[in-house]
């Protein structure tokens, strides 16, 4: 199709720019090689030379000092001249391929808003930032899901009618200008052509959005929370300033009474919401937390916590949610976080499969072992506690051995902990329906220790959820006594700390007198530990806990009561021992009183924490599908106060080597799991959740 000069003068071209005086001129000529003569610069507040370039290139100057985004856009439409029957938007940097603008002629007599799809070609998927890339993704999956119409990407370069411009009211004056636009293009019934386009880094200057974590992340907080505002104002049509006829262009200013509907509007939403705005709020947070480390980047990462923790309580009161919804969340925040600077721990994992695969067994040489140093690859500098032997049981070791054999990549061994933890999801979901196991799936405290930092963990809870529920099956056969006791009995091949439950769960069947069953369940559970420990034992020895070593006998963290009882008893610092006899003590108790498996376990691990002088912030995720449950309010208070553990990373990278929280940090840990479980345990009977479907 070709384009006489007469049909571009129909065309305004509208460029914002702040701070672009290294790239403008380039932009304008080639705007004006293609023949466009009517070209808007608004200058947003620049500080540099770029007003005075652009008029330097013959373009119309428009100050506009308020700054946005769509402040300068909204500026820039006021006054227009007659004839102007086009707007063209694009940037002032020099990444929109301008040579692309005969496509978006051809489509004139056949569209109403016409735009380009960066994430359609490969140079324009490789120039966006993975955050920008899954930002996009996002909001156009969700426009989809709000709004019926399918668009690929937000871009900058957009062609529209200015009498559908017109009639869409844009209200927005930040960074939501481009989505309220294609949202309102949906609602107004337009034709939308979207078509590839390419897309290259920015020619100069830098980036006020892509080229910070804090300007993707506002930037991502603005778009969704438009969105949102959107999607409220279409499920209360008498709130929406637009319609299906073409008006002239007002400013839009909500009377008080329309104000007031929509904060009710709010309000109400929030006990049946929609969960656009808090799946918002995790996603966002989650995405920030995921360019993040876990030492000197502690402060951000608090945030990111804070953003996420938002969403995540909002989301407490919900009585149903779309399973959709449940699993994309789910699935997209621990993509989100893989990419997150992974704890020391992982490097140990992959270095204890490595050796293992070289013929060498954890449990006799510590990583330091001088008969090792040839196996040394270039993160070995990373694992901790270099002179002390393996810890982990044997379950774990021949997991890590394969991970190692398969490839000693953080990458895949996080992968395995999130299929894990994804199992747990699914478990909890199935048996307690989507809006009560977002406790477990949309936990920030989940999320970070499985899918950040990638702990282990979600390994053991997985065969310890199944044993939960093979325990507390409708019909407690000896056949489910015995999955259970499997369960567990992997589980603690896993993670120690399963071991304590087979003695409970032998209880069931001796209180009927089923002396067989009862003798059975701790054989059938020792089972898998002693099969996956064979190979790491022989005639002489089968050291399978360093129990002479300081990280075991002595070594403290984050500790309670430990720290509670030092503080009378100083010479109590150094036993750990002592402590493991004070839990057994109240095992016996708690086995004399409970009645169910869950009331026992969870009550266990509570115990366990409390009395344990060794704390670390992903052990507090052992409570979590417990919660799910019971909704224990100290489980879900810890999710967000066991963050304070970071400090210790912190402090670290300020050069303290301490590793002891302050009185104060310790109270601000404990504290809410504390009162939060203490309300649960003695709160009315009737306010209690039940335990299942």
């Amino acid at each position: 199709m070709i384009v006489s000069p007469s049909d571009l003068d129909a065309v305004l071209v509208l460029i914002p720019v702040r701070n672009e005086a290294e790239t403008i001129g380039d932009v304008l000529k080639v705007l004006q090689n293609q023949g466009l003569k009517r070209i808007r610069v608004v200058d947003n507040g620049s500080t540099d030379a770029s007003a005075a370039i652009a008029q330097a290139h013959g373009a119309e100057v428009i100050r506009e000092p308020r700054p946005g985004y769509g402040q300068a856009c909204w500026s820039g439409l006021q006054n227009l001249p007659n004839g102007v029957h086009w707007i063209l938007f694009c940037d002032g940097d020099g990444s929109d391929d301008l040579n692309e603008l005969p496509k978006f002629w051809q489509y004139r007599e056949q569209a109403d808003l016409i735009l380009g799809d960066r994430r359609a070609t490969a140079t324009g998927r490789k120039t966006l930032s993975p955050v920008q890339n899954f930002g996009n993704a996002l909001a156009t999956t969700l426009i989809r899901w709000g709004w019926g119409h399918r668009y690929h990407d937000l871009g900058p370069l957009r062609l529209i009618r200015r009498d559908a411009l017109d009639a869409m009211q844009m209200g927005d004056r930040g960074f939501g200008w481009t989505v309220e636009m294609q949202v309102r293009a949906i609602e107004q019934g337009l034709r939308i052509q979207e078509f590839p386009v390419q897309y290259r880094p920015r020619q100069g200057g830098r980036s006020k959005i892509s080229g910070t974590i804090s300007g993707c992340f506002q930037a991502g907080v603005i778009i969704l929370s438009t969105l949102a505002y959107l999607y409220f104002q279409r499920a209360n049509p008498s709130q929406n300033p637009t319609s299906n006829t073409l008006n002239t262009p007002r400013e839009i200013s909500p009377s008080p009474a329309s104000s007031a509907s929509i904060r009710v509007h709010l309000r109400s939403g929030f006990l049946h919401p929609h969960p656009i705005l808090p799946s918002t709020l995790l996603i966002l947070g989650t995405a920030a937390m995921g360019q993040l480390g876990h030492s000197d980047q502690v402060p951000q990462l608090w945030w990111s916590v804070a953003v996420m923790g938002a969403g995540f309580i909002w989301s407490w009161r919900w009585q149903s949610l779309s399973p959709l919804w449940f699993w994309g969340v789910a699935i997209a925040t621990r993509l989100l976080l893989l990419p997150m600077e992974p704890n020391s721990d992982i490097f140990r994992y992959m270095w204890e499969g490595l050796i293992q695969n070289a013929g060498f067994s954890p449990y006799h040489l510590p990583p330091s072992a001088e008969i090792l140093e040839p196996l040394r690859p270039g993160w070995w500098f990373r694992i901790n506690h270099a002179d002390v032997s393996a810890i982990y049981p044997p379950v774990t070791q021949l997991g890590f051995r394969l991970l190692a054999w398969i490839s000693p990549s953080v990458l895949l061994f996080k992968l395995s902990f999130v299929a894990a933890d994804l199992a747990v999801c699914k478990l909890l979901c199935d048996r307690f329906q989507p809006h009560r196991a977002l406790l477990y799936a949309w936990n920030p405290l989940i999320l970070y220790s499985f899918a950040g930092t990638g702990h282990y963990d979600s390994w053991f809870l997985l065969p310890l959820v199944l044993a939960w529920f093979a325990a507390e099956s409708l019909s407690p056969t000896a056949q489910a006594f015995s999955r259970s006791a499997l369960g567990i009995g992997i589980s603690a091949g896993l993670k120690w700390i399963s071991l304590p439950l087979l003695g409970f769960l032998a209880v069931f069947p001796l209180r009927k007198g089923k002396w067989k069953l009862a003798l059975g369940i701790p054989l059938v559970g020792i089972l898998p530990f002693v099969l996956s420990a064979l190979p790491y034992c022989d005639s002489a020895a089968c050291p399978l806990v360093p129990v002479s070593s300081g990280f075991v006998s002595s070594d403290r963290s984050a500790e309670w009561v430990p720290y509670l009882l030092a503080q009378v008893a100083p010479q109590l610092a150094t036993h750990n021992i002592v402590y493991g006899l004070l839990l057994g003590i109240v095992l016996l108790g708690l086995m004399a009183r409970s009645n169910t498996f869950l009331g026992y376990a969870e009550s266990y691990f509570f115990a366990l924490l409390v009395l344990s002088p060794i704390i670390h912030i992903w052990y507090f995720t052992w409570l979590v599908p417990f919660a799910v449950a019971t909704q224990n309010l100290g489980t879900r208070l810890v999710s967000f106060s066991a963050f304070v553990y970071l400090v210790l990373f912190y402090r670290q990278s300020l050069g303290d080597f301490s590793w002891a929280l302050t009185p104060a940090e310790r109270t601000l840990l404990w504290l809410p799991l504390l009162l939060g479980w203490t309300w649960t345990r003695f709160r009315p009977s009737t306010a209690r959740p039940p335990t299942a479907q």
